[in-house]
Order: structure tokens, then C-alpha cells, then sequence
């Protein structure tokens, strides 16, 4: 047993029980407490002061402790975690399948999944022969999903999942896909170009078995069984998932076939299901068999699975068990023909003359998408039923459950494909499908609370989509600027949130959707100053200046027309805030620019409108953001003066409240640095790290260790700069943010050039130099061609 056999474990056990995944630190702290290290070496080892590893070292002994649900320690915790690593002979069965009703782990006997055994075995042939991409293709109802989820869960670890919109307009772009699967599933930050993301993906994939499930693929395909031209993103995914080097095996179930020449796919068409195995299923739930009955039923539908489940569930509800008396009633119906497109209406036509509430409740669920968040939790069917007495929501489900007309397992509901189809069809059709859209947009809304993990930020923004349904534009921007407490102990707007987390794309899709159309100048104003920031950690910084500008002046111009009231006094001061916001975020962007004189000009702006007024917080962080442009500028004794002040005040303040200014806190350790003050520099940098780790926070992590590095360059200690610099030039890299990996380049140059190796030096400054040329930053160009010519 060694070190990484246990983090790979722990990396299935931690979330699945505790909702948190360790840090870096926190693996590099497992790994050397394994080897037998003391906490000191760890910390010259990481680039981090002994302190500080211990502080996390405590954190991990808690985290350990609380997912074991024994005492952990530092001097138990290798015995320990050896003996609870022998309990578990199977490590995927302490996965968190959670998630989805997809992500299911297999059961040894599934009542469910039954006459299978020749479509495993042939799939089994296919992969054996060295298949990596296979189509599940048949009519919808046959079992293609359920097949596809049992094979994957019996030979896979890891099982990544995409769930294809069940409406064309509504699928998810290829990039989102990708991006969500580095972040959830390998904790790793996705590229800001799709290609860097599929060569990250593709990585993951040489390395690990993994199985892949698409699902239901055919809203993606044309009428030749090409992909829709919004979506030919998903061919280079195809491609990478085909590439005969990788470990894994992707299932695709379709209707259709798929028919790409750039893609090497195996189609295998599912037949239906043998007589034996529904007259296995019928005894299974207590049906007596009648033998001409089940004959003639299994031969009409053509062995369907889903429909064998739709006929038990009514013969069951509606006639006590009596598999003749359903027949002899139904077998005249002339919708009952071979399609389950057919039986399916037939049976909410049926559902609909027998239990009228239940019916609606059923079109009332075809309104919720069933992808970023797949499964629905009870509370979340009790909202669409406004109009019936809450003694009678548990019997009116139950109804529906009985019948086989909605999935469920452990609390989470979901409807079938052909199910949702006809579901929301009528429901679109009915008086009803704006007040379910809300009812559902309004659940989503209030069943988060605090956003503290990657789950919680995707149903938050289910509102939006609800909203943008029903043409409520302004709605769908209220969900974006809804604020909630988040991880970094801050009160913040759910765009905001989303962008921090590293789901940049989502949030980017999202505002330009409804951007045109938000009339409440407010909400306007507020998106625009969340779209520049989000502009900015790409390095579209001329985008995210423009974008600030127009908040601005969008601002100015209502302050102008308020009249000065007491009902108007949260509006000033929030359209105050948004001003003096906006002009410290072209601050910064300008430093990145190395516009250094705009820039202080900008933080001085801040501080004169926010200096001793409601916006004080604001005064702060500009005069943060001035010591750092004084000390570039080599103003040293008022940058000095202002990074005192700050300094006092944050060593002064608790540690909840300097948290929520990281970013801040390691602008003022980087001021330190240039102005020679190592010990200050040094402390602030810990502080930010500290809060960095603990939130993951990666930005305010890779720029602190930039900064460490740093001093390990003017102390002529080059190996912790250059391990600081890489590591942070790998983080910034995952995470895509431009602006600070030129500069990361361009500090990592600098240690080389101190160290006499000039190749090296060369190439690193050369990296940075063509980072800052895409983004449009001549002065950042000649900074460094000036350095290197000194």
C-alpha cells in the first residue's frame, strides 16, 4: 500500500461523505506524513512556512477524521488508513453516484435489469476488439440508458456522464461538457481555448480507465445523422474519445445513427427484450402470467422494456393485478400500436380520465430540463402542485410512481425521455406553462441557500433557464444578480460566484442571451460590471475596460435622474458602489496593461469617492491597489505610507474578515516585495495562501506563489522559486487566466536570467511576450524587451 493508492481513494471517499475534496497542500501533507516527514521539511518542500503547513495539517486530520468517522492523527494516520483501505475490497462502491440518476452503482441483482446477459456479452466482444467509441442505437424505451449505465458501472471506476438536452435548442455546447468534467470529475481547470481543454481531457483519459456515457444523442443529429452545425464542437470530442491510445470506452445511446467520417464508432442496434425475461419482470412484482396475454402484449410491443414497465405499473394500479382484464380493455385501443410514442399517450390519455391531478402534475414535470441537475427532489414536485392541499402531494406522486410514468430512486425524480416529450408538448399547449415555469424557476431559487460547492452553483442557475423559457428576461438576469453567502465567506451575486468557481463559459452564455433585453437599468448596469471581470481573467481586457465604461456611465446617468429621497437612499448607495466598483476593476486592468499612471489616477479617483463614506471598503482596497502601482513606479516612501496603514489594518482584523480580501491581501505582499520588505511580504503572502487553499481560490493561489517565488529569487534560493513559479504557472495555465500567466513567464524569465541560464531565461520571456501581444499590451511588450536589453 503507498501514498497514492490512499489519495485515490480518499478522492472517492472525502466528497461522497463530507462535500469537500483536499487541497494541494493537503495531498502533498498525506504523501510526506506517509514517508515518515516532519512538518518543517514539508514546508521548504511546498514553498510555505512551518506554520502554515501545520495549520493545514490540522485541517486534514479533521477532514480525515470527519469522513472515517474515526480519530485521525498525523502519527495514526498511515496504520489507519491502510486498515480502512483492507475493509474495502472494491474501491467504486464507496463513489458518490449522487450526482445523477446515471450514476448509479450496480446492484448484484437488479430485478430491473433483466435478459441482458447477450447485449453485456456482445458489447464485451466489441471493446475486446479494440472498440473505444460504441452507439447503443434502437427505438426510444428499449433499455439502451439502463444498458449502457450497468455495463459502464461494472468495468469502470470513474463513469463521466453527458445528458443530451432532450430539446435541440436547450443542448449544452461541447466546451461547457468538457469543462464541467475536468472541474467535478478530475478537479482539474479547464483551457480558455476548446482544444487546450481536449488536450487536458485527453490526458486524463491515457491515464485512467474511465467509462463515458452520452445519452440520448439524437436531438444533436441532422437528418443524415451528422451533428447540428451549433454543435460540430462534439466531433473533436468524439475524436478524442475514439483515439485508440486512450483507456476508456464511451457508450452512446441513440435513436439514430451517427454518421461522422471523421469519428470511428461501432453502432450495435439493441433488440428488445425476449418473452422470458417480461414474464420474469411480470412474476417479479406478483403479476400472475397469463400466457396468451403476455404472448400477444410482448409480440404488439415489440419487447420494449420501457413499455413492459408502463403496462405492469397500470395493470398493478388499475385492475388489482388482472393482466387479462387490462388486455381485454385495451387491446382494442387503436393508439395501442407498436410505437411506445403511442402506449405512452395512450397511458396519459388514460392517466388523464382516471386521476386528473396526477396528470397535471405530470405535464407540470415535463418543464424541468433534466440535465446540469438531472434529478428533481421531492420538495421540487410539491412546487408544481400550488393548487392541491399538501395532505394529498405524497398520494397524487405515488399515483404516477405506480404507473411507471415517473423514474425515482432515493427521493429523486426524473421522467423518461418519451415520457418528458409528450409531458411538456402538452404542457406548452396549456394555460399553465408560464406559472409552472415560475413555480420551478422559484424553487430552484430558494432551494439554495449558500453556494459552497460546484452542485449548488448549477441548480441556483436552473432559475435562469425557467425564466428564459417564458421570455422573462429580467427575471433571468435577477437569478444572475441574486446574491448568496458563498465559501469565501462573502456576500456575493451568483454570476460573480459562478466566474470565481472557474464556470466562466455558463455565466458568459448566459448574460449575452439576455443582455439585449434587460430593460431595468439596475440589473444592466450590474451585469455589465460582472461581464468585465469575466472579460478580464481571460485577457479580453479592451472587452472587460469597455464593459466597466458602460457601467459607469450607465450609473452616472441614473444617480443624475434619482431625485434625493429616503426611498431612494439603497439604490444611490448601490449604483455608488457599482461606480467606485467599476473604477477600481479599469485600475486593475490597467496594471495589467502596465498603463501604471492611468492606473494610479483611477485608484486615486476610487479613493476621493469613497474615502469616510458607505464605500469606505472600497477607499481601502484602492489604496492597496496604489501602493502596488507607487512601488512599480518607485515612489517608495508613498507606497511605504499607504501599505502600512493596510497592513496595520489587516494583521488588526480577524480572520473571517481579512478572508474575504485575498485578492487584496496578496497585492500587498507583492508591494512588500518590491519594496524589499521580505518579512511583511512574507507574512501577507501566508495569509493569502491560507485563504486561498482553504476556499480554492486558484487565481489568489498561483499569484501568491509568484510572489514567494519571487523572494526566493532575491535570496538567491532557486529552487523553491523555481518549484513556487511552476506551480503557479500550472494553475494559471488550468484556469486560463491570461494576464497573470504572461506575467508568471515573465517572473519565471527573471529568476532564470538571475541564475545565468539564458536560454531558458529567453524562451520564458518569450512566452510572456506573445501572451501579452494577444492581449493587446504593448507596454507589458516593452517592460520586458527593456529588461532584457539591460
Amino acid at each position: 500500500m503507498n501514498a497514492e493508492a490512499a489519495l485515490a481513494w480518499l478522492d472517492t471517499i472525502i466528497p461522497a461523505q463530507t462535500g469537500e475534496r483536499l487541497s494541494d497542500l493537503q495531498k502533498v501533507i498525506l504523501q510526506q506524513v506517509w514517508l515518515g516527514r516532519k512538518y518543517l521539511d514539508i514546508a521548504n518542500c511546498y514553498g510555505c512556512t512551518e506554520g502554515h503547513a501545520k495549520d493545514v495539517g490540522s485541517q486534514l486530520w479533521k477532514l480525515l477524521s470527519k469522513a472515517l468517522r474515526e480519530k485521525i492523527t498525523k502519527s495514526n494516520c498511515r496504520s489507519t488508513l491502510e486498515r480502512c483501505l483492507r475493509k474495502t475490497s472494491v474501491i467504486s462502491s464507496k463513489l458518490d453516484y449522487s450526482r445523477s440518476p446515471h450514476n448509479l452503482p450496480p446492484e448484484s441483482e437488479d430485478a430491473n435489469f433483466i435478459g441482458r446477459k447477450e447485449a453485456i456479452a456482445h458489447l464485451n466482444t466489441l471493446v475486446n476488439q479494440g472498440s473505444k467509441v460504441i452507439v447503443i442505437q434502437g427505438e426510444g424505451g428499449l433499455g439502451k440508458t439502463t444498458l449502457a449505465q450497468q455495463y459502464l458501472h461494472q468495468e469502470f471506476e470513474l463513469v463521466l456522464e453527458l445528458l443530451m438536452a432532450k430539446e435541440t435548442q436547450n443542448i449544452t455546447s461541447a466546451e461547457r461538457v468538457v469543462e464541467e468534467w475536468l472541474k467535478q470529475d478530475f478537479q482539474e481547470e479547464p483551457g480558455v481555448e476548446f482544444g487546450v481543454t481536449l488536450g487536458r481531457l485527453k490526458r486524463q483519459l491515457h491515464t485512467r480507465r474511465i467509462g463515458v456515457l452520452i445519452d440520448n444523442l439524437e436531438p444533436a443529429l441532422d437528418q443524415q445523422g451528422r451533428l447540428i452545425s451549433p454543435h460540430r464542437s462534439y466531433v473533436e470530442l468524439l475524436r478524442v474519445l475514439a483515439d485508440a491510445r486512450v483507456q476508456s470506452v464511451t457508450l452512446i445511446t441513440s435513436r439514430d445513427r451517427l454518421c461522422e467520417s471523421a469519428v470511428n464508432v461501432e453502432h450495435y442496434r439493441l433488440p428488445g427484450l425476449n418473452q422470458i425475461a417480461w414474464q420474469q419482470f411480470f412474476i417479479n412484482r406478483g403479476i400472475p402470467i397469463d400466457q396468451p396475454t403476455i404472448q400477444t402484449m410482448h409480440r404488439t410491443y415489440g419487447g420494449n422494456a420501457k413499455a413492459m414497465g408502463i403496462l405492469c405499473g397500470s395493470i398493478q394500479e388499475d385492475f388489482e393485478g388482472d393482466m387479462a382484464a387490462y388486455w381485454r380493455e385495451n387491446n382494442a385501443d387503436p393508439l395501442a400500436a407498436t410505437d411506445l410514442k403511442n402506449l405512452v399517450v395512450s397511458q396519459i390519455n388514460r392517466l388523464q380520465a382516471l386521476d386528473l391531478q396526477a396528470y397535471r402534475l405530470l405535464c407540470r414535470l415535463g418543464c424541468y430540463r433534466y440535465q446540469d441537475v438531472p434529478t428533481i427532489p421531492s420538495q421540487g414536485l410539491f412546487c408544481l402542485l400550488w393548487d392541491v392541499p399538501s395532505s394529498e402531494h405524497r398520494q397524487i406522486i405515488t399515483s404516477l410512481k405506480n404507473r411507471s410514468l415517473v423514474e425515482c430512486r432515493k427521493g429523486e425524480y426524473w421522467l423518461h425521455p418519451v415520457i418528458r416529450a409528450e409531458a411538456i408538448a402538452r404542457l406548452r399547449n396549456s394555460h399553465e406553462w408560464e406559472i409552472t415555469n415560475h413555480k420551478a424557476a422559484e424553487f430552484w431559487t430558494a432551494s439554495v441557500e449558500k453556494i459552497a460547492i460546484f452542485k449548488d452553483a448549477l441548480q441556483a442557475l436552473e432559475a435562469y433557464y425557467h425564466y428564459v423559457e417564458i421570455n422573462e428576461f429580467e427575471l433571468a438576469g435577477k437569478v444572475i444578480l441574486k446574491s448568496r453567502n458563498n465559501q469565501w465567506r462573502q456576500f456575493l451575486t451568483l454570476g460573480s460566484t459562478l466566474y470565481r468557481m472557474g464556470l466562466i463559459q455558463p455565466i458568459l452564455t448566459a448574460i449575452n442571451q439576455i443582455i439585449s433585453n434587460i430593460q431595468d437599468e439596475q440589473h444592466l448596469i450590474e451585469l455589465y460590471n460582472i461581464l468585465g471581470d469575466m472579460y478580464w481573467i481571460t485577457g479580453k481586457i479592451n472587452q472587460a475596460i469597455a464593459c466597466q465604461e458602460k457601467t459607469i456611465t450607465l450609473a452616472t446617468q441614473a444617480l443624475k435622474s434619482l431625485v434625493p429621497q429616503p426611498e431612494n437612499k439603497h439604490t444611490v448607495y448601490y449604483l455608488r458602489m457599482l461606480e467606485v466598483d467599476s473604477l477600481l476593476s479599469i485600475g486593475l486592468y490597467k496594471i495589467d496593461l502596465w498603463e501604471l499612471e492611468a492606473s494610479a489616477k483611477l485608484f486615486q479617483q476610487v479613493i476621493y469617492l469613497a474615502q469616510n463614506t458607505d464605500h469606505h471598503r472600497w477607499a481601502e482596497k484602492a489604496s492597496v491597489c496604489l501602493a502596488l502601482v507607487n512601488s512599480y513606479l518607485g515612489l517608495c516612501d508613498a507606497s511605504y505610507s499607504l501599505a502600512d496603514v493596510a497592513y496595520h489594518a489587516i494583521t488588526n482584523e480577524k480572520a473571517e474578515q481579512t478572508g474575504r480580501f485575498a485578492y487584496f491581501i496578496q497585492i500587498l505582499g507583492q508591494t512588500y516585495v518590491n519594496l524589499g520588505d521580505f518579512a511583511k511580504a512574507n507574512e501577507m503572502f501566508c495569509k493569502a495562501l491560507t485563504f486561498a487553499e482553504e476556499s480554492h481560490y486558484m487565481q489568489v493561489k498561483a499569484k501568491t506563489l509568484n510572489g514567494l517565488a519571487e523572494i526566493h529569487r532575491q535570496q538567491s534560493n532557486f529552487k523553491l522559486a523555481l518549484t513556487n513559479h511552476q506551480e503557479a504557472i500550472e494553475l494559471l495555465d488550468k484556469i486560463g487566466a491570461k494576464c497573470d500567466l504572461a506575467e508568471a513567464y515573465f517572473k519565471l524569465g527573471l529568476t532564470y536570467s538571475k541564475m545565468i541560464k539564458t536560454d531558458e531565461s529567453k524562451v520564458n520571456f518569450n512566452r510572456a511576450i506573445q501572451l501579452f501581444a494577444e492581449m493587446k499590451a504593448p507596454k507589458q511588450v516593452e517592460k520586458i524587451l527593456t529588461t532584457t536589453c539591460d
